[in-house]
């Protein structure tokens, strides 16, 4: 049986770490909370975007840009969104999970030091990657979405995709792939923009679309879905921020618990080896009593 000495050692070690992760967790909670609201901030501009690509969903040839046009997949591009830091479960391990399953070449852009790391680790393809603040800042994430739109543009990748993790509750957080570009048409960006404003999907006709467009249709087009592909981007790394808080919070959660558990047993221990210290003790006058 270890000494009294060494356990009370033990017990204060395992106090300071439980102080720690409380403290993690409470930070992890409010961060989570923000991110939540930020995350839930973006849908008034959603269904804006929506009514106004409903309204020139009829006006315009959507074969003409470069965001709608089909071509062959010989190379993938791929945003990996992971955090900065660790101490959050498993969320980056079952993202470099479904970046690991793809087997087509594909070329990378990572924000995230986490994932930055790993494309290195791995030596996969890297093009670039970005640092984003807790905050996320729009102009932060419009650096990494136009990034890989320029290279979309110019052939060297033929997708741009996204992979994050999800937000679905509190526990679970979900590595998803969404396809960014090439859209596969205008219904469909407002069918997105509509579902994640929480609003009914409704032809483009039955839209009250009594809009003017100046200088015409097809150039406010031409710049609204480059903004619709940067913002689709900025949602998605708001998502994956609230994601990461919430599973640090839960990782903190179950570590401050575990420590608590070990504390309880830890103490049960020390009363029992200073029960038998005293007891031992006892033993020994009492027999030098009765020896002399």
């Amino acid at each position: 049986m270890a000494s009294t000495r060494d356990i009370r050692r033990r017990i204060k070690s395992v106090k300071n770490t439980r102080q720690i992760t409380k403290a993690m967790e409470l930070v992890a909670a409010s961060k989570m909370k923000k991110a939540q609201q930020a995350a839930l901030a973006g849908r008034p501009y959603a269904e804006l975007m929506a009514d106004m690509l409903a309204a020139l969903a009829d006006r315009v040839e959507e074969s003409q840009h470069p965001f709608l046009a089909r071509r062959e997949i010989r190379t993938r591009g791929i945003i990996l969104v992971t955090s900065d830091k660790g101490l959050c479960g498993p969320l980056n391990a079952n993202l470099f999970k479904l970046a690991a399953d793809i087997k087509t070449p594909a070329k990378f852009a990572a924000i995230g030091r986490k994932g930055a790391q790993f494309l290195a680790r791995t030596k996969r393809d890297l093009l670039a990657d970005f640092q984003v603040h807790d905050r996320v800042p729009f102009n932060e994430v419009r650096l990494a979405a136009e990034f890989m739109t320029k290279q979309y543009l110019e052939g060297v990748v033929d997708t741009v995709e996204i992979i994050w993790p999800r937000f679905k509750n509190t526990l679970i957080q979900v590595p998803t792939v969404l396809p960014l570009l090439p859209l596969a048409s205008v219904q469909a960006a407002i069918a997105a923009l509509r579902a994640e404003a929480g609003r009914p999907v409704v032809p483009a006709r039955a839209v009250d679309n009594q809009m003017l467009f100046e200088p015409d249709a097809a150039t406010v087009l031409a710049s609204l879905l480059p903004l619709y592909v940067n913002r689709q981007v900025h949602q998605q790394v708001l998502d994956a921020k609230a994601s990461e808080h919430s599973a640090r919070m839960v990782a903190m959660k179950t570590a401050k618990d575990n420590a608590t558990k070990l504390l309880g047993d830890l103490t049960l221990e020390y009363n029992k080896a200073r029960q038998a210290a005293i007891t031992q003790e006892i033993l020994e006058i009492s027999a030098a009593a009765f020896a002399a």
